[in-house]
């Protein structure tokens, strides 16, 4: 579900009241453990975290108007998705988050290519995506993307 906000400020005051705490939350525990270099955006119509343009100024090969996307996050319908595009593309880490989850969570792993979903907000590892934020810096994210995502053109 897409809100029209123009800011995390703004967004966060128009999701549904049920996931407004977990998501303030989720942002902060991004905004203090992020890796300097990224910058917090309105991307895809989410809380985005990307690789600003003067870093990066190729953008995102999908639109290279766009920065280079890392996590995002979002109120959805039915669950709360956080999108970290590390896991999509470097299985160390994705095997590292599935092997933790497991020890500190009782309900099972709901993930996609890139996506963690959580039905419900109660079940938030917010301690494990803490340790998950900070482990790729902008460098590193980049070279995944080239090496891992980016089409060569």
């Amino acid at each position: 579900m897409t809100y029209p906000a123009n800011s995390p400020e703004e967004y966060i005051s128009i999701i549904p009241e049920d996931k407004k705490e977990a998501i303030s939350k989720l942002r902060e525990i991004i905004l203090n453990n992020i890796p300097d270099g990224y910058q917090e955006t309105m991307s895809y119509g989410m809380i985005g975290y990307v690789v600003p343009k003067t870093i990066y100024p190729n953008g995102y090969h999908c639109d290279t108007k766009l920065p280079l996307p890392f996590i995002s996050i979002a109120a959805q319908k039915n669950h709360i998705s956080l999108y970290h595009l590390g896991i999509y593309a470097n299985q160390e880490i994705l095997n590292w988050f599935v092997s933790e989850y497991s020890k500190v969570s009782k309900t099972k792993l709901d993930i996609g290519k890139g996506c963690i979903r959580f039905k419900k907000t109660e079940n938030i590892p917010f301690q494990l995506i803490e340790e998950l934020v900070k482990k790729i810096s902008v460098q590193e994210w980049i070279n995944t993307y080239e090496t891992n995502i980016k089409p060569n053109k």
